[in-house]
């Protein structure tokens, strides 16, 4: 189990890929379906947190496969993650939806799911079906991939751009003079 800054022991859900296999390979799984999707989660969004709902529902185990902070940064570029992998990871362990949360450092999810060979692979519906990473190692396994929906309206890169310029600033009442600190 990972641990935090302060050396106290992260959400008893964030895992390494071996413990999630040791807790929910095919052998382990007692009739139970395993759900995995995966993503960055750099700013939880209510987008997330829908999406993540809509895969929980599809099976009986949720794994989300976390992108670490280097793979985020060579995905995104500098300035991201803005949350640390542990901290995402934390959050995202503490959701009713989420069973387990496994953060890998490779580009793409596709080793965690060869190992863990989910019996539900589940992506955004804004990628193609023949783009979808593990589908190969999930359907030669029996397992099938589901897109889900994206919700319209949320994206973690458009409120970064609305924090970035300023959204969201206090208006000055009407005749107020901007303090020193502002000027």
């Amino acid at each position: 189990m990972f641990s935090g800054p302060h050396g106290d022991p992260l959400h008893s859900a964030v895992l390494t890929l071996d413990e999630a296999i040791l807790r929910f390979g095919r052998e382990k799984r007692n009739g139970r379906r395993v759900v995995f999707t995966n993503g960055c989660f750099d700013l939880l969004h209510p987008g997330h947190i829908r999406s993540l709902e809509l895969s929980r529902a599809l099976g009986d185990v949720l794994i989300v496969g976390l992108n670490s902070d280097v793979s985020v940064r060579q995905i995104k570029g500098e300035g991201r993650p803005v949350i640390s992998e542990r901290e995402r990871a934390e959050i995202l362990a503490a959701l009713e939806s989420v069973d387990a949360v496994v953060i890998f450092d490779d580009l793409t999810p596709r080793e965690v799911i060869a190992r863990l060979l989910p019996d539900i692979l589940v992506k955004g519906g804004d990628w193609p079906g023949d783009q979808i990473v593990g589908r190969e190692e999930a359907e030669a396994a029996g397992g099938r991939v589901v897109s889900i929906p994206v919700v319209p309206g949320y994206s973690t890169s458009a409120i970064l751009r609305k924090i970035r310029a300023g959204f969201g600033k206090k208006p000055q009442p009407k005749g107020a003079r901007a303090s020193r600190a502002e000027s």
